[in-house]
């Protein structure tokens, strides 16, 4: 076993992982091929000298009672006081010592099982690593490409040099996928399952993908000049986000939707036509609901606790409550808030072009800051 820590070493840097790593992987490796020539209720330890690129193992050895029972099956881990007050007189019970311990004395065996064992750890050690490096990028996007879809519609992607899974209820509905398609999802997590591995879930259908995927094509919200607050969807449909502008001359809702729509759509587009709906985002509850509500045009909104009151004309209702209760469902998904409706007598009127024009013209109000 003579230059055993450069082979080590070798297989560090050709597997991609760290020496330290490495070397932990081989001294346990070690202390279980060890315990496997003796017994498992033996403790060894591992030593080993980076300079002269050796190592040594040392079993430790307790000192028991002449009448324990842990000396009848498993004599190596213990000494009795009575052997041991041969060599020091001022030992007791519970003393420990350690005496080194010679894989070579056991041959081959002890080559093949620590071969076994190196083998076994070093493969640990990889998916550890990778473990740790995919931990980070949980949260992000991810782009791989179809492999296989199996009986149960689960998509199998390769991402790097592990498989990600997109079950179908990540799946946003409607979406077909065949070998080769290269798509985006979220890293929802990385985990070691003991059916598929190691591996990666993948989510097109959480919040988060849309709130990465507008980070990816707003760059204010990548700078950190506009603040997603909340983001609320119902994958394939519709989506509401707000926004909050950390400067004030931002307008957060132009800017995440961009010149002629071109930011959101691009969204929209990847998450299949999902219809997205962008707020400003306010402190004050009140004015968050009524933005929330929109396109419904809001009358006034009481707080009651968690609860909202929202009045609003009959006109007004089948826009409040949307399509299959979906405008008012993302509405309360995204203020966080049980929305209630209360229809008023009335007619919401719309604005008109006139209305715009008269405001634009009557000079009155700012005329008088001036007097």
């Amino acid at each position: 076993m003579e230059k055993i820590i450069d082979t080590v070493e070798a297989i560090a840097h050709e597997k991609g992982i760290s020496t330290i790593h490495a070397l932990q992987a081989f001294k346990e490796a070690l202390i279980n091929t060890a315990k496997r020539l003796t017994s498992p209720e033996n403790i060894f330890e591992v030593v080993i000298d980076n300079q002269k690129k050796d190592y040594k193992i040392f079993r430790t050895i307790t000192i028991v009672d002449d009448e324990d029972e842990r000396l009848v099956g498993n004599k190596e881990g213990f000494m009795a006081l009575s052997t041991a007050k041969e060599f020091d007189d001022s030992i007791e019970v519970g003393d420990t010592f350690k005496s080194e311990f010679n894989l070579e004395d056991y041959g081959r065996t002890a080559s093949a099982n620590l071969f076994r064992e190196l083998e076994y750890h070093i493969q640990r050690q990889i998916e550890q690593s990778i473990l740790e490096r995919y931990k980070d990028k949980v949260g992000t996007i991810i782009i791989g490409t179809v492999t296989r879809i199996d009986s149960e519609d689960n998509t199998y992607i390769e991402v790097g040099e592990l498989r990600g899974v997109l079950t179908q209820r990540n799946r946003i509905k409607g979406e077909k996928f065949k070998p080769g398609d290269t798509i985006k999802a979220l890293l929802r997590y990385v985990s070691i399952n003991p059916k598929f591995g190691l591996f990666l879930e993948l989510s097109r259908t959480s919040p988060k993908f849309l709130e990465a995927l507008m980070e990816r094509e707003v760059p204010e919200i990548a700078d950190g000049l506009l603040e997603i607050t909340n983001c609320a969807r119902i994958p394939g449909e519709r989506a509401k986000i707000s926004l909050r502008a950390m400067q004030s001359n931002i307008d957060p809702v132009g800017a995440a939707v961009g010149v002629k729509g071109v930011r959101i759509n691009a969204v929209s587009n990847e998450l299949i036509g999902e219809n997205i709906d962008c707020i400003e985002h306010s402190d004050i509850k009140e004015i968050l609901v009524t933005r929330a509500m929109s396109p419904a045009v809001v009358r006034s909104v009481k707080i009651d606790g968690d609860k909202a009151i929202v009045s609003i004309t009959g006109d007004q209702k089948a826009k409040a409550i949307g399509k299959s209760g979906i405008n008012i469902r993302l509405a309360s998904m995204l203020t966080g808030m049980t929305i209630e409706l209360n229809e008023v007598e009335g007619q919401t009127a719309p604005k008109t072009s006139a209305d715009e024009a008269t405001k634009t013209k009557d000079t009155t109000a700012l005329e008088n800051l001036f007097k």
